[in-house]
């Protein structure tokens, strides 16, 4: 089992969890994800980058947002509870190597979170990071702080305007494709249309592009072929070949129409959970 030994909410429905897990906490690499089963019987997995991890005290940290019904149970979950599953670290390394130019890293979203593993390797391989948080508000920002401890230069953007520079992620990346001193490399981890844009935008300029794809998944191993995505016109499964591919070479709408495969089931589920706990709650 593995317990909860902190829990705090970000922002709206994104929370962020500390979890026991030493053996994990110690094999990690920046970009490594772990499947997480919260429910002990017949409880559906899901997959969570690894957004922080401290191997002498042993715990990994994931964040999340409340979209499904098992990302809703693992949300009720408290400081003190226990997890009956937590399977890691999955999935391939970043590729840290030391650059001739600055790397730009792009987070959305609660995308922000499994970000901040990666800047820290590229500042340990001696990278100059600019990284650009972006968010439709000033109250769905997370980690603004952790990323101005550690990056040399932070970017926020808000479609509203409510913090930092109105605009979009494509914004400040076409600024920097422009500049007298262009990204070495781009990286671009959030909503799927938001890296898709990223990728359009770098593909003008030439500049080499990865992002970090999380795809329907169910055991994170490599068979049962649910996260298969087509990249340079060959099938890859992001829980073994990825999570991180070129941008330029992933087919952006193959990938969007198999994410929606189960988007209605996934809200309804949602809703179901979310009502009958209420009612629970409401009952004691």
């Amino acid at each position: 089992m593995f317990k909860i030994i902190e829990k705090r909410q970000l922002s709206q429905d994104v929370n962020y969890m500390k979890i026991e897990a030493p053996e994990i906490a110690r094999n990690r690499k920046a970009g490594q994800f772990v499947i997480v089963q919260v429910e002990e019987e017949f409880g559906e997995r899901i997959p969570l980058t690894i957004a922080d991890a401290n191997a002498k005290e042993g715990w990994i940290a994931l964040v999340f947002q409340a979209v499904g019904k098992t990302s809703y149970l693992l949300s009720l979950k408290n400081v003190g509870d226990e997890l009956p599953a937590v399977l890691g670290p999955l999935g391939n390394p970043s590729i840290i190597e030391k650059k001739d130019g600055p790397v730009m890293i792009v987070g959305g979203g609660f995308g922000v979170a499994p970000c901040y593993p990666i800047v820290q390797a590229h500042k340990e391989a001696g990278n100059k990071v600019i990284m650009v948080i972006c968010a439709r508000n000033k109250d769905l920002l997370i980690f603004v702080d952790e990323m101005k401890a550690i990056a040399d230069e932070v970017i926020i953007m808000t479609d509203d305007g409510s913090a930092g520079r109105q605009g979009v992620s494509t914004v400040p990346v076409k600024e920097a494709c422009e500049s007298q001193t262009p990204p070495a490399e781009v990286i671009a981890i959030g909503p799927p249309i938001m890296m898709k844009f990223v990728s359009l935008t770098t593909k003008e300029y030439n500049v080499p592009t990865t992002v970090s794809l999380n795809t329907i998944m169910i055991d994170g191993t490599g068979m049962c072929g649910g996260c298969r995505v087509s990249v340079g016109g060959q099938t890859k499964f992001v829980c073994v070949d990825g999570p991180e591919f070129d941008a330029h070479q992933v087919d952006w709408d193959n990938m969007a129409l198999r994410m929606k495969s189960f988007k209605a089931r996934e809200q309804e589920d949602y809703h179901k959970c979310k009502m009958m706990a209420q009612a629970d709650a409401l009952a004691k």
